[in-house]
């Protein structure tokens, strides 16, 4: 006896099977996977010590001393003698007026001069005849207090032309204007041939270079917290507050000279929200000249017992930041931190870590609580030595 199946009848043997060789899989149970090699990662131990905190601020240079040039008399501008934006010191000839109308003021004033000082000897002479004529009555009183008031008008004469010849010579002198200090000239303000009125008197300004002032702000909340920080012990100013402060040029270039800090403004720039902090600086070679961005950097605060590790060490989530830490038992754990300013290539940890914390640096991606790590110490990249200016 023949079997003979038809289509359908094929379709059902196959589903069959195929359900019988998808059972069979499942019991089968899945080979197990090899226990994953432990995460090599670097780390480091903290250890609280006084660390030296350096803070730095953009700043803009400003002359200790800018003087305005101004004519003190009305004439006409003959020619000007310096070279704009050159140093010059102080004495040195910048403009010249034309002289001749105060030369003309002087003469004359020699002139009145010599006049009432001719008077004044005849009126003395008249007088010294008079004294004795009138001892002996032969003239009247009266012609003796004639001959003393014009003596003595003579003589005030004689006083008011020498202050009229004092007058005119020193407007005379002004007409050399010299410049009062040394330091760099700014351009001319007014042309040559120019007549020089009070109206159009500023002729330009000298800037003094040495000292340079040195200017940035601190904001109300930078002073708040570092009075806080004061108050609390976390952070130890200098004696007297006598930072020392360097100066960083354009080309990232450390300033030879150091200064101090001279004024700071008790009043708040309600527009800013700052005060105003000024830092004094020779600038023996005019390197600075006013104006000048730069960064400074005030030195000579201390922070005592305090923790530093590296930035990258530092992650955040959403609960705030935290660290992975190795265990005694050779396992990475999690640690939240409260974590403060940066030092450098390092992080300031307010709390959180203790003395003696070993901390995971690098490696920290595919970290887990519990997993095991292959730990090797963290070596620290050496930091450039800032470059200094020569001092010409």
């Amino acid at each position: 006896m023949s079997l003979r199946l038809t289509n359908a009848g094929h379709l059902r043997v196959w589903a069959v099977l195929s359900l019988a060789a998808a059972l069979t899989a499942c019991n089968r149970k899945p080979p197990a996977l090899p226990p994953a090699p432990p995460q090599a990662v670097t780390t480091v131990t903290v250890a609280a010590h006084d660390v030296p905190v350096n803070a730095e601020f953009v700043a803009q240079t400003q002359s200790s001393q800018a003087v305005n040039i101004q004519a003190r008399v009305s004439g006409f501008l003959d020619k000007r003698v310096y070279t704009e934006g050159a140093v010059v010191k102080a004495g040195q000839v910048l403009f010249r007026m034309d002289p001749k109308p105060f030369q003309a003021q002087v003469d004359a004033a020699k002139a009145a001069l010599q006049r009432n000082q001719a008077a004044l000897q005849v009126a003395q002479a008249n007088l010294a005849r008079t004294k004795p004529l009138a001892e002996q009555n032969a003239l009247s009183q009266k012609d003796l207090d004639d001959a003393t008031g014009q003596a003595e008008q003579s003589a005030a004469a004689v006083a008011q032309a020498k202050a009229q010849l004092e007058e005119a010579e020193l407007n005379l002198s002004y007409t050399t204007i010299t410049s009062p200090v040394d330091g760099v000239s700014s351009f001319a303000a007014v042309a040559e041939g120019t007549y020089v009125s009070p109206q159009n008197a500023q002729l330009t300004t000298v800037s003094v270079l040495t000292p340079m002032w040195v200017n940035f702000s601190l904001s109300e909340n930078v002073m708040e917290r570092i009075r806080h920080d004061a108050s609390s012990g976390r952070l130890k100013m200098p004696p007297t507050n006598a930072f020392d402060a360097e100066i960083e040029l354009v080309d990232g270039s450390i300033f030879p000279y150091t200064g101090r800090i001279t004024f700071a403004d008790p009043s708040y720039n309600s527009q800013t929200g700052t005060f105003l902090i000024r830092v004094s600086v020779p600038n023996p070679q005019g390197v600075l000249r006013p104006n000048q961005y730069v960064r400074v950097h005030l030195k000579g605060a201390l922070r005592p017992n305090a923790i530093l590790v590296p930035q990258r060490a530092v992650q955040q989530s959403a609960k705030g930041h935290f660290v992975w830490l190795l265990g005694k038992d050779g396992k990475a754990a999690m640690r939240p931190v409260d974590v403060g300013d940066w030092n450098g290539d390092d992080w300031f940890v307010d709390q959180g870590l203790e003395s003696g914390d070993t901390v995971i640096v690098d490696g920290t991606l595919r970290l887990t609580p519990g997993a095991e790590v292959n730990a090797t110490p963290y070596v620290a990249p050496p930091r450039p030595e800032p470059r200094r200016a020569a001092a010409k």
